[in-house]
């Protein structure tokens, strides 16, 4: 598929928080900005009229928007931070890399310091973050040193010196804000346990830490120490209430790609990610168009090389969703667990937003190819032997056992065909009996279809679970049409598809096309259904007034309605008007019922 219009892209662009990018007809990227709602934020440039003459001659050079997706605003904001300092757009200010974001550090050394940095220093020492909020950092860090008695000292603490007495302890230490181990008064095991436990609230695993800050506030408030429990309870608000970590950003993940294939029966397509000292640089989605019944790890290493050398990327470890054959000196990682695995489901979830998009710009732009790719998915989810161009779905209305009624819609080409529903009133079940109305419903459809000899569908859909299926199935059998339609039943609690002759229920992806469309067919039967049932109780109703009249038959009663629309008029009618329309004989019974 060719590259679709500004128009196209700007109109199927997701709600989603994210980055995006504009570019000018050479692809030359003009400006980088953040999102809370990409749509909204991108499309108020082409509605708004801007005061900046910048900003109009900005939009004017836009041929061409792409964007990334990410979970939240603040990974947006990374985001934007760093593709700015990549690629430096003539329209961003120029962001210089001593303004970088904050990182809290725990320091490879003996007695390790936890303290916030601005800089990366590659001496084995973890870093958490970067943080969007300075606040944030400091929160954490007083949160941490509240509760974790640590050194602030920068002396090296080795056996040694320690041994040999080098050091004393400071006023840390009286004040209680350090153990002293310069001293040897705290082990380096008991220091470095507190180290792992600091590490896990860093990482967003609080479960333990929150257990022992609740501890110790139980504690301090049974000592009547309220203040500091306070203190204490405000704190632990502060950690259960933040997300700590960010998948846009882990310097431990160094010049890797990233790729991950999505695909349906017709087009496949490979989202890239090119991650450079742990931050996204670039991201790019290829799309492929099957020609044989090619496997997605096929595709996968097809779009591996030719996006590299795209790209012309060196990168000498990449991570995809399973394993792929591609030139042996590249590292493949296939990610489980952490944030290797958190950064490839991004690009899956990249994917998937684009194949969406390109969706809902063939809709706009060539929607045979949609219904064809539409109809192709429901053969192949529902096992079908033919595309269900033509399908029907029946429902039964009976509520509260009166007026019980029936509706069939018929959908053609995944759209309504409303000249095509017919309603039904239940004519040989007496009382409230669902598998039997069914039955004789499909009975009904199906020898008229046969005997005016129309075009049977494809797919019928029930309304109901096993029973009303079966019911749907005895007609079929009668009929000699059994294997010759498809047949399934949609249970209403689970959303379950049954099949014939399978106890064991079908459960559709809740966001499958095919189940949108089956749950769209199921709820307008409903609603076709329930409007019909209403109007006969409606009719009911009025008619019963009359028909309690002795005297008064069916023909009668619709002679008056016709001439006088409704009961209420009839009631108020003058008994010469009445005799006009029906003779005075049954006009006078009807006026002295009412007067």
């Amino acid at each position: 598929m060719q590259e679709p219009s500004l128009q196209l892209q700007l109109s199927t662009l997701p709600e989603t928080p994210g980055v995006y990018q504009f570019f000018d007809i050479d692809e030359k990227i003009l400006y980088v900005g953040k999102a809370k709602n990409l749509k909204k934020r991108v499309t108020s440039y082409f509605t708004k009229n801007h005061e900046v003459g910048k900003t109009r001659v900005l939009v004017k050079k836009i041929k061409s928007v792409k964007h990334i997706n990410v979970p939240t605003e603040s990974d947006a904001l990374l985001l934007e931070n760093n593709l700015i300092k990549k690629y430096k757009p003539r329209y961003n200010v120029l962001l210089k890399d001593d303004k970088s974001y904050p990182w809290i550090c725990i320091k490879k050394e003996r007695f390790s310091r936890v303290f916030y940095t601005r800089k990366l220093i590659k001496d084995g020492s973890e870093y958490f973050g970067p943080y969007t909020n300075m606040k944030t950092v400091r929160t954490l860090l007083d949160l941490i040193k509240s509760v974790y008695p640590l050194r602030t000292c920068n002396y090296d603490l080795s056996q040694e010196k320690i041994d040999e007495g080098k050091f004393k302890v400071c006023l840390e230490y009286h004040l209680k804000n350090c153990k002293g181990p310069c001293e040897d008064y705290q082990s380096l095991e008991e220091y470095q346990r507190q180290i792992s436990e600091i590490r896990e609230i860093l990482k967003g695993n609080f479960k333990s830490s929150i257990q022992y800050f609740k501890k110790q506030m139980t504690v301090l408030a049974s000592d009547m120490k309220f203040e500091e429990a306070q203190d204490i309870k405000e704190k632990l608000d502060v950690l259960e209430n933040y997300q700590v970590k960010t998948t846009i950003v882990n310097p431990r993940i160094n010049n890797v790609d990233v790729f991950s294939i999505i695909s349906d029966d017709a087009f496949a397509y490979v989202n890239f990610l090119q991650l450079s000292h742990g931050s996204i640089i670039r991201s790019h989605t290829l799309e492929l168009k099957k020609k044989l019944d090619e496997t997605d790890e096929e595709l996968l290493a097809l779009a591996i090389v030719e996006i590299r050398q795209r790209f012309k990327s060196l990168s000498r470890e990449i991570f995809v969703p399973f394993k792929v054959d591609v030139a042996a000196e590249v590292k493949i990682t296939i990610p489980k667990l952490g944030d290797k695995k958190r950064i490839l489901e991004l690009s899956e979830r990249n994917a998937k937003l684009f194949r969406q998009e390109r969706f809902n710009q063939i809709k706009i732009i060539d929607p045979d190819r949609h219904t064809k790719r539409l109809m192709g998915q429901m053969k192949k989810d529902l096992h079908l032997s033919e595309e269900p161009t033509h399908i029907e779905c029946f429902d039964n209305s009976n509520i509260q056992g009166t007026n019980p009624v029936a509706a069939c819609v018929v959908f053609k080409n995944g759209k309504p065909s409303k000249k095509d529903y017919r309603h039904y009133n239940i004519k040989t079940v007496v009382g409230p009996d669902d598998f039997a109305s069914m039955q004789e419903v499909v009975f009904r459809r199906y020898k008229r279809l046969l005997e005016e000899e129309q075009p049977l569908p494809q797919l019928i859909v029930i309304d109901g679970g096993k029973g009303q299926l079966s019911s749907a199935l005895k007609s079929l059998d009668v009929l000699g049409l059994r294997g010759k339609i498809a047949i399934i039943g949609i249970a209403k609690r689970l959303e379950e598809i049954y099949f014939p002759g399978d106890s064991i229920p079908l459960y559709l992806d809740k966001k499958s096309e095919t189940l949108k469309i089956i749950q769209q067919l199921r709820n307008e039967a409903h609603r076709f259904g329930i409007t019909f049932h209403r109007q006969k109780r409606s009719i009911g109703a009025i008619n019963s007034e009359l028909e309690n009249i002795e005297g008064i038959g069916q023909k009668t009663i619709e002679e008056l309605l016709k001439k006088f629309k409704s009961v209420k008029r009839i009631k108020n009618e003058s008994l010469e008007n009445l005799a006009s329309t029906i003779g005075m004989s049954r006009a006078k019974k009807i006026y002295e019922t009412f007067h």
